[in-house]
């Protein structure tokens, strides 16, 4: 059976994008030079193809308090069309089936974004509990995505956006969107940088594309994405968390509402269990030496086993090589990382590395 492709695929083609398969999608891994990349969206401006995401629209009388089960993150935060939450979606054990942003257009819309490889299980789970509630949940498969993201990216995109949205897209705060007929601009991105996420007909996507491209915006694949998305401690699914995990082990939380305390969203009862009796710390992990830090490398102190790196990669940014590792609780600042066999010392601080263009540690 063949991968999916989006809208986009002939542009990354074009454009010499090295196609990997992604979740069952044909998605660029880079164009030539991930490092490049890299630097090019803490630096300037790069384009990401996301429209293999899912983009859910929730709409109904019930959508609110649909949403407030649905989400360990309350959407009646929300007051302003536009407004945008990053929430998990917990199963019964508290565990995370996907993490994901949903934007409240009024209490009886909602936009959701989640993952692409999770697109199945969370339309699943979301059917089954949506059977309670008087809601509609529309797959929106006649839409792309392009994140533009970097110091310069709104000051270059909002030119490129319908005439009526060009001076608003400018004064949309972060983790804000607004819409205009099929075009949907949200202050929001997986890098740690500035930027939009534009969602448009798939139609227009192709010549929005070029467009960016020719104003100096460079296309960046998903090897960038990820290690932008690591020095910005950024979670990312199936790595840092998935069902076995809850929030409170994973760094997120923040994510999580606890008031109002009546609000019985899925998987309460049991993360505030957990809460009571959590020994799970998440940190960040910077190597004082040569190596590179790779995914499920142990974490040793006192020559000990301690935890394990869920994510770990090399900093463009800092030079250095970094991760996110899940340690017990404690105040311990250092710690060795058993790479090719040997302990190799590194330093433990906030999992935060670079964001704005600027090192975090």
């Amino acid at each position: 059976m063949s991968n999916k492709q989006t809208p986009l695929y002939d542009c990354h083609v074009e454009m010499d994008g090295k196609i990997v398969d992604f979740s069952g999608w044909d998605m660029p891994i880079h164009y030539g030079s991930q490092l490049n990349e890299h630097h090019q969206v803490r630096n300037d401006a790069g384009m990401f193809d996301v429209s293999h995401m899912t983009i859910l629209d929730i709409t109904g009388p019930e959508a609110k308090p649909f949403l407030q089960k649905l989400l360990a993150n309350d959407v009646a935060r929300l007051k302003t069309p536009g407004k945008a939450l990053y929430s998990c979606m917990l199963n019964e054990r508290g565990g995370v089936i996907d993490d994901l942003i949903t934007y409240h257009m009024n209490d009886e819309y909602y936009r959701t974004v989640v993952n692409a490889a999770t697109r199945d299980k969370d339309i699943e789970w979301i059917s089954i509990q949506q059977e309670s509630f008087d809601v509609t949940v529309t797959e929106r498969t006649d839409l792309a995505m392009i994140a533009v993201q970097g110091p310069n990216a709104c000051r270059i995109a909002a030119p490129l956006l319908p005439e009526a949205i060009r001076t608003s897209s400018l004064e949309l705060k972060p983790f804000n969107a607004l819409a205009h007929e099929a075009y949907f601009i949200a202050r929001t991105g997986y890098t740690g940088e500035d930027g939009y996420e534009i969602i448009l007909p798939n139609e227009e996507a192709a010549d929005l594309w070029t467009a960016l491209n020719k104003a100096g915006v460079a296309p960046i694949g998903l090897g960038a994405r990820d290690t932008l998305r690591l020095e910005a401690g950024m979670n990312l699914y199936g790595t840092d968390m998935d069902e076995t995990i809850s929030p409170l082990e994973c760094g997120l939380a923040w994510t999580v509402a606890w008031e109002p305390a009546d609000r019985d969203f899925i998987g309460r009862a049991k993360i505030e269990e957990k809460k009571k009796d959590n020994k799970t710390r998440f940190v960040g992990v910077v190597l004082e030496a040569r190596g590179i830090i790779r995914n499920h490398q142990k974490v040793f102190m006192n020559g000990l086993e301690v935890g394990e790196v869920t994510s770990g990669t090399f900093s463009p940014t800092l030079k250095k090589s970094v991760a996110m590792a899940r340690i017990p609780k404690g105040d311990e600042t250092e710690c060795t990382i058993e790479i090719r066999g040997k302990l190799v010392p590194a330093h433990i601080v906030k999992p935060i590395f670079a964001r704005h263009g600027k090192e975090c540690v």
